[in-house]
């Protein structure tokens, strides 16, 4: 089968300068299966050594802030309420009352029915069209599952887009990937790539949720990494952070390893957002040594990193309230600088 795309869509250009014009299954095949296989011993040992390292103490306010500016505040319950939404966007901007130097968050991450709520309540801050501020989110694609007809799954990023959406967090298709249907999936993250654009010609972000829990292998998240970045993700995700295990530091480094490698393949920058299961700073900090030390202290900014935890920023207020207070007793930090 050939695998169809968008006339005129770029991201459908990656794969086509990466595997030749004859853009079919098969060479998306060859291409994803001669791979270089993982050695998960020693992805295990470099992820744990990052973690050993202790961090200069000037170091550990930037850090503490760099967290929050990175992070994603997400509500994604069947509860979610519009006062609830209004909460979680008051929290974004003004995460520490107390404290006036707080950063805000990069994001609020909600269900496309919530949009509304989130762009209204964030108001001036609301990071419309580009503009410095707070990014509105939306998971789509049957979130969490991904288990709906690709008509519905379209009507579904195109409704949280019109509404306002910054950011779309689509999930592949796992049971199409694990069958091996790479051309079943490629098309349809790059017919949601197409749904982001807005009737000005500008588009949505699009983060692809891999789902790396139920990939199975180190080799499955490796392939499924190219394969995102292939057909179009601004970002790709670890997980939707309902199934465990979510993102863990391995599988994070290994996808930052594909970023680097299509980075340094193409010259393109693509982001990366963990998420799931990041609850302590001394752990988010652990992943920042990982970016830095992977890709580069360039990646660590709102545009190319981001932390789907919304309740990791809880504890790093309660550092960055002991350090200000000088009752820090915060962990060993691996090194960014």
């Amino acid at each position: 089968m050939t695998i169809t795309h968008p006339v005129g869509i770029q991201p459908a250009e990656r794969a086509v300068r990466l595997l030749g014009g004859d853009l079919t299954e098969t060479a998306l095949r060859l291409h994803l299966d001669g791979l270089t296989g993982v050695d998960a011993v020693g992805l295990e040992q470099r992820a744990a050594g990052l973690s050993t390292r202790s961090i200069k103490t000037s170091s550990k306010a930037w850090a503490l802030d760099t967290i929050i500016r990175t992070c994603d505040l997400t509500t994604l319950e069947g509860a979610d309420t519009p006062g609830k939404v209004r909460s979680l966007v008051a929290k974004a901007i003004t995460p520490d009352a107390s404290d006036p130097t707080t950063p805000s968050v990069a994001a609020v991450c909600v269900y496309g029915d919530m949009v509304p709520y989130a762009v209204e309540a964030l108001g001036s801050r609301h990071a419309a069209g580009g503009t410095e501020g707070i990014q509105v989110a939306a998971v789509a694609t049957a979130f969490p599952s991904g288990r709906a007809s690709l008509a519905i799954k379209l009507a579904d990023t195109r409704d949280a887009v019109a509404a306002g959406a910054d950011e779309i967090d689509m999930v592949i298709d796992r049971g199409a990937f694990l069958a091996g249907n790479y051309g079943l999936v490629f098309d349809q993250i790059v017919a949601v790539r197409e749904a982001c654009i807005r009737p000005d010609g500008s588009h949505a972000h699009l983060k692809v949720i891999l789902e790396t829990g139920e990939l199975q292998t180190y080799d499955n998240v490796k392939r499924a990494s190219w394969l995102a970045i292939l057909a179009g993700a601004d970002f790709i995700k670890t997980s939707t952070g309902k199934v465990s295990p979510a993102a863990t530091l391995p599988v994070t480094l290994l996808m930052l390893e594909v970023i680097r490698d299509w980075h340094r393949l193409t010259g393109e920058k693509i982001g990366m957002k963990p998420a799931g299961g990041i609850r302590a700073s001394k752990d988010a900090v652990r992943y920042l040594v990982t970016v830095a030390e992977t890709v580069g202290e360039e990646w660590l900014t709102p545009q190319l990193w981001r932390f789907g935890a919304s309740s990791l920023v809880n504890d790093v207020l309660l550092q960055r309230q002991k350090m200000r207070t000088g009752h820090y007793s915060g962990p060993d930090y691996v090194t960014v600088d």
